[in-house]
Order: structure tokens, then C-alpha cells, then sequence
């Protein structure tokens, strides 16, 4: 198995899900995280990501964290001074116009949504909202594009395209789909050379479905035209990531590795979860396992079953602990010392 691991998380794109997965790994196997500084759960994005934003991170060693995932924005030179030469490095991204309605939602307190009253509002006039100077403005505009670290304001053009794909493609072992989750997680577990209950998970981070809403077609377009970035990186990688199942694994055996996938996962859900599925915030009963509330969004969580045995109940706890709990929890044991 890979223990050397980087994970560009980009927001809104079952990053969260993904990242549970790593620290699972992490914590399984006593590898070490890239943590930011004093246990943040951000490495001081937006900003592109610095070395010395790593707790821990010393200047004349060598590249000794195994895993790195945290928000960051991606910067890949000084990446390559925290994490060893042999890290695969992937992302997972997401069609840019159920990421544009999931951020609208979720980010309704940044300066170009807080004003606006819809989506539609926003679209149909987008500069009315949006000021690229903000602060925060790149939740609004090409996300993924600002994630990987370029422009989300460059212009359009073929080669801008061309150059901004080619280095994506540079930089990244393996680009994942967010709409095609249980076909990412076999193909993550293929690199990576994981077993399946590695790859296994509940989902995290997702909103109620009360809180979505429906788009046109005309928003959809509007959608595309606004992100065209990330329209093209999206439409290219969706297309990479389809040529590479059928180069390495095939669709027939793909079908069987997920059908083994969700059937583990059904399992794990009739083992460790009450009622099997997720909850609203208000009948979470565990205020520990209670993921973080933002925006207009109703984010879900879990509870686990009673009277499980010891070494059962800290695996399904593991599967069900929120982003920001399951970090600080690995960071107090990565760096004992630091809370006295």
C-alpha cells in the first residue's frame, strides 16, 4: 500500500468524505499528517499553500509527512518540500453547476452571495454581486480553478486552456469524479494498492436535501458561462477519468468492484448506524458527532448504535466523526506536547 499521499481537498466536491477516508488510513497505519499550524483545519487558504504553514514543518529536513489534505490552495513546489517525491497526488472535482448551487448555499455569507437574493439574481447579473477584489470572492466564481491555484478572472481563451489543463495534468496522479463516488473510491484504491474496507465510507458533509433547489435550463447555461474554467476542467477529466477505468480495470470488473463496495458499506451502515442513514442536525444525540452548520445549509450527520462492542464502536465512530473533530482528534496525538 501508498502511505505517501497528497489530496488537494477542493471545496463542495465530497472532499470531506474523502478526507475522512485518509485520516482513517493515517490514523490505521501511524502515518503522519501535514497539519496546519496550532491545529487548523485550513493551511491559510486562501492563500497558496506554504511549507511553513505545516506544524512541525523544519526547512533543512527532508519531505517527512505522509499525508497532506487539508484546505489548501494548490502550490506545488513548496508542497513537494513537506511531502516525500514518491506522494501520489490526486484531487476529486465536480460538475460546476450542482458546485455553483451547493456554494451559493453554503458560502450565503461571502461578500458576492450575502446580497444577492437567489442564484438566478446573482446570475443574472453577476458583477452587480461580484467584485473579483474581495477577499472571498473565489467562492463565487471557477472554485476548482482557484483551488488548483490559478486565476479564476484569467480569460478564456484556447491556450489558457490548454496550459491550465496540461499543468493540472503535470501535477496529479489521478483526478476523481464527485458524481461517480463509488467508481473514485475503486479507482483510488487500484493506485493506491488499498484494501476495500480503506476506501469504505458513509458520506459527510452533505446537506438536506430541503435546502436544493431545482435549476433551469437557462440557469444551467448561465452556470457554464460564468465557471467556464471549471466547465473545462471538468469536462476534461471526466473524459480522462472514463479512459482510464477502461485502461486499467475494465467496465465489467469496475461494476463488480462497487457492487462489492456499496454492498460492504451497506453492511457497516446495518452494523454501526441507527436507523442506517443519516440524520438532520436537530436528532444528532451526540454532540461530539455533530458536523459544523454553514451557511443556509442543513448539514447531516450520523448516530451510532447502542451497545456495540469496544473495537466496533470506535471503528463506526471513526466513519461518522465530522472534518473538523476527527482533525483535532489525530493532531492531539500527532503533537501531545503542544497542548500543555
Amino acid at each position: 500500500p501508498k502511505t505517501n499521499v497528497v489530496f488537494l481537498k477542493v471545496h463542495k466536491s465530497a472532499s470531506s468524505t474523502v478526507m475522512n477516508i485518509l485520516f482513517r488510513f493515517g490514523e490505521m497505519h501511524n502515518l503522519t499528517f501535514a497539519f496546519p499550524l496550532n491545529g487548523g483545519s485550513q493551511l491559510f487558504y486562501p492563500h497558496h499553500f506554504m511549507a511553513k504553514y505545516v506544524q512541525g514543518f523544519s526547512p533543512g529536513s527532508t519531505p517527512q509527512f505522509n499525508i497532506l489534505c487539508h484546505h489548501m490552495r494548490f502550490l506545488q513546489p513548496e508542497v513537494q518540500r513537506v511531502v516525500p517525491s514518491t506522494a501520489v497526488y490526486f484531487s476529486i472535482l465536480r460538475n460546476p453547476v450542482q458546485l455553483m448551487e451547493s456554494s451559493f448555499v453554503y458560502y450565503k455569507g461571502t461578500s458576492s452571495f450575502s446580497h444577492a437574493r437567489s442564484l438566478e439574481e446573482f446570475l443574472h447579473q453577476p458583477y452587480r454581486f461580484y467584485n473579483p477584489k474581495a477577499g472571498d470572492s473565489h467562492y463565487a466564481k471557477n472554485l476548482m480553478t482557484f483551488d488548483f491555484g490559478f486565476n479564476p478572472d484569467g480569460d478564456v481563451t484556447p491556450k489558457r486552456v490548454h496550459l491550465m489543463l496540461k499543468a493540472i495534468e503535470a501535477s496529479f496522479d489521478l483526478l476523481l469524479i464527485s458524481e461517480y463516488f463509488d467508481e473514485s473510491m475503486v479507482l483510488l484504491k487500484e493506485t493506491l494498492c488499498w484494501d476495500l474496507d480503506s476506501v469504505v465510507s458513509f458520506p459527510l458533509n452533505i446537506r438536506d436535501s430541503s435546502t436544493r433547489s431545482p435549476l433551469s435550463e437557462s440557469m444551467v447555461e448561465k452556470i457554464k458561462k460564468w465557471n467556464r474554467l471549471d466547465w473545462e476542467i471538468y469536462t476534461h477529466f471526466n473524459k480522462t477519468f472514463w479512459e482510464r477505468i477502461d485502461r486499467d480495470i475494465g467496465r465489467e470488473r469496475m461494476q463488480r468492484e462497487v457492487r462489492a463496495l456499496q454492498q460492504r458499506q451497506a453492511e457497516l451502515a446495518d452494523i454501526c448506524l441507527q436507523g442506517r442513514g443519516s440524520v438532520v442536525p436537530k436528532e444528532i444525540k451526540d454532540s461530539s458527532l455533530m458536523p459544523l452548520q454553514h451557511g443556509n445549509a442543513k448539514i447531516l450527520g450520523y448516530n451510532i448504535k447502542q451497545g456495540l462492542d469496544k473495537k466496533m464502536e470506535h471503528m463506526c465512530r471513526r466513519l461518522v466523526t465530522p472534518e473538523l473533530q476527527y482533525s483535532s482528534a489525530l493532531y492531539k496525538k500527532q503533537f501531545p506536547r503542544k497542548l500543555q
